[in-house]
């Protein structure tokens, strides 16, 4: 016999997708009536037009319909400002700190969030590691290398966290495929969450593509903001992906985030080994701890099960060398298996399974131990 009491504990195995919250925990499902095999009830959600309205309902029809139900209706409402509040608060929890107005009236362009005064991630207390993942050059795999480091180590259980800070190169939510937009509760802005990592990029606040023409104070600026009006939660890592070269961004979390450790990417070329060195070069400057070099296309293997390096050897060796630091790895060319499950598809992310999987998993592995022998 289905009751109310089953159907509520059945729900509290559904999420919001955004929130990552039981619908039962953030008081969105009400007036449960229940005649024989036929359930009906309101779902409250946080925002009128919410985009994953339907996940939600499929989601919810299913966990009733294992109970027994052969015939679900949901109807859906959205929460008053008050009720939002209430929501808002739940998620940021007693140790969030108190809300101020941004220098200067700053804020996420388009969201109008409120700015902390200190993001919990830069207390002197955080607890988490900060990596920044750097090259001397665009084109040679940095942001890929970003991407499944991060997802790796989410695959290992790791709380973690992705700020796509190539402002005016953004492409971390389009590597990830991921489709949706920051959600908004009360003035606090949620990162987008994809394969157990939360991100949040420049992307999500421009329309079509758009060009950044900023200059540098600007993009300090949105840094920051990325950092303070965001509401991250507890991670155990942050990585960023900076701008190639030494520009205003890299500076600015030189400055910002002294206590992060970096990972430079480059190719085998010694050419590009070379330019790779002046990001190294800055990071030893400013006293962030190298924690190794990434070798990205090293080697392609042909049709006879042998690897051509087509792109040269030897660069990642030499570049870590001359840092005084480690080669962590040497991921070969290769793309990601097409996926028909979106769910677990994302067009530059690789499968657990596949050979580059499983090195950028030995990458997470040895990211980990470095990380935390130097904590």
């Amino acid at each position: 016999m289905i009751t109310e009491e089953k159907v509520l504990e059945a729900l509290k195995g559904v999420e919001d997708p955004e929130l990552h919250r039981s619908v039962v925990e953030l008081g969105m499902v009400r007036n449960i009536k229940i005649d024989g095999n036929r359930v009906e009830l309101d779902v409250i959600l946080t925002i009128q037009g919410c985009p994953l309205k339907v996940k939600i309902q499929e989601d919810v029809e299913n966990a009733i319909k294992a109970l027994g139900g052969e015939e679900v209706v949901v109807h859906f409402g959205s929460m008053t400002d008050e009720e939002r509040a209430r929501v808002a608060a739940m998620i940021r929890g007693d140790n969030a700190g108190p809300s101020a107005s941004a220098p200067n009236g700053g804020t996420v362009q388009g969201h109008g969030a409120g700015l902390q005064q200190v993001s919990p991630l830069l207390r002197p207390d955080s607890k988490t590691q900060f990596i920044a993942v750097t090259s001397g050059k665009g084109g040679v795999g940095k942001s890929t290398v970003t991407v499944n480091l991060a997802v790796s180590l989410a695959r290992m259980g790791k709380r973690v966290g992705v700020i796509d800070a190539d402002i005016y190169g953004f492409s971390v939510p389009d590597m990830m495929g991921i489709t949706q937009r920051p959600v908004v509760i009360d003035n606090m802005v949620m990162p987008v969450q994809r394969f157990g990592v939360k991100v949040i990029s420049m992307g999500f606040f421009v329309e079509d593509n758009s060009p950044i023409i900023w200059r540098g104070p600007m993009l300090g600026k949105m840094l920051r903001n990325f950092f303070s009006e965001i509401h991250w939660g507890e991670l155990d890592y942050m990585i960023l992906d900076l701008p190639p070269g030494t520009g205003d961004v890299a500076l600015d979390v030189h400055q910002m985030i002294p206590q992060s450790k970096e990972i430079i990417v480059t190719t085998p070329h010694p050419t590009a080994a070379f330019v790779a060195a002046r990001a190294g070069a800055m990071a030893i400057r400013t006293n962030h701890e190298i924690l190794g070099v990434v070798e990205n296309m090293s080697y392609y293997i042909n049709k006879d099960g042998e690897k051509d390096p087509i792109f040269g050897s030897g660069g990642g060796q030499k570049l870590a060398k001359e840092l005084q630091s480690e080669l962590l790895v040497q991921i070969p060319l290769g793309q990601p298996e097409p996926m028909r499950d979106e769910e677990r598809y994302g067009p530059s992310v690789y499968q657990e399974s596949e050979t580059i999987g499983k090195i950028y998993m030995d990458l997470a592995k040895k990211v980990d131990q470095k990380a935390s022998v130097t904590a």
